[in-house]
């Protein structure tokens, strides 16, 4: 499956049946477990696409992600792990130093303060580890419960959903929820699956997100999933122009990582370029 391209089927796609407005519960869970079953099958490598060889790496990443890319911080991060390797190393940086790095990342300043600040917690209340438990992530700096899940779910194995813009935006749309702030959406998706789907789920939603179902463009047309989707029409349902809207691999760009799994290149995934690269 890792194979197929999702904007290569040419077929005229048939909107799915309106979710009705007294959906039961029962019908809800197993409409929603289907159409997740659907995302893994065109998604097997689905994968977090921040790069990072340790939990330290992916709890500074994924703070430093706010509001910008994965692509821009995995352009980034490579020259700060250089640098300053381990929390004990950051937590002594100059922050001036540390600002002009994370300068390609936006509001450096800001990051800057809370990178340096959670490697002075890790290293003076956790002996320099990153801690396996929501309530120590989230009581250091710059770290709330979308990063926390990240952490655990990537780097430690435990589940979380995480609920990035991809995730509110997707959900919403699929009548999982009505619910805008995070943390509702979060316990509302999350009572829908075992908990052991958590951390998948979240990257084959954020991956389709990142691919097909765009926030302004869906590509409708060249969607796997149109048929089990209520908002089906929203976006371009002609299967030539959605084809031209689809983004990273499968319209022939690469993805968000430097150095991504061998199962995403395996499926015909490109690394992206490192900073400064034409």
């Amino acid at each position: 499956m890792g194979e197929q391209n999702p904007g290569g089927n040419r077929k005229t796609v048939k909107a799915a049946k309106k979710v009705p407005a007294d959906e039961s519960r029962t019908a809800l869970v197993r409409r929603a477990r289907r159409l997740n079953r659907e995302l893994a099958e065109v998604y097997p490598y689905a994968h977090p696409e921040l790069d990072f060889e340790n939990p330290f790496q992916l709890l500074v990443a994924t703070v430093l992600s706010a509001q910008t890319t994965d692509l821009r911080v995995n352009q980034t991060t490579p020259a700060l792990f250089a640098k300053y390797p381990t929390p004990e190393d950051l937590a002594a940086a100059n922050p001036e130093e540390v600002e002009e790095i994370l300068r390609p990342c936006g509001f450096f300043r800001a990051k800057t303060k809370s990178v340096i600040g959670l490697s002075k917690a890790l290293a003076e209340q956790f002996g320099g580890e990153v801690p396996g438990r929501l309530e120590d992530l989230v009581k250091l700096p710059g770290v709330g419960r979308k990063t926390a899940f990240v952490v655990l779910g990537n780097a430690f194995g435990r589940p979380g959903i995480t609920v990035d813009t991809h995730f509110q935006r997707l959900v919403r749309r699929w009548k999982w929820t009505e619910a805008t702030e995070p943390d509702k959406i979060e316990a509302e998706v999350g009572a829908l699956f075992p908990k052991s789907d958590w951390t998948m789920l979240s990257h084959h939603v954020i991956f389709h997100g990142r691919r097909i179902c765009h926030a302004r463009k869906p590509a409708c047309g060249a969607c796997p999933i149109a048929a089990l989707c209520p908002a089906y029409g929203e976006g371009e349902t002609d299967p030539e122009k959605a084809e031209k809207l689809l983004k990273y691999e499968k319209g022939g760009f690469p993805g968000q990582r430097l150095k991504p799994p061998q199962a995403y290149l395996d499926a015909g995934g490109r690394p992206a370029p490192p900073l400064g690269a034409v």
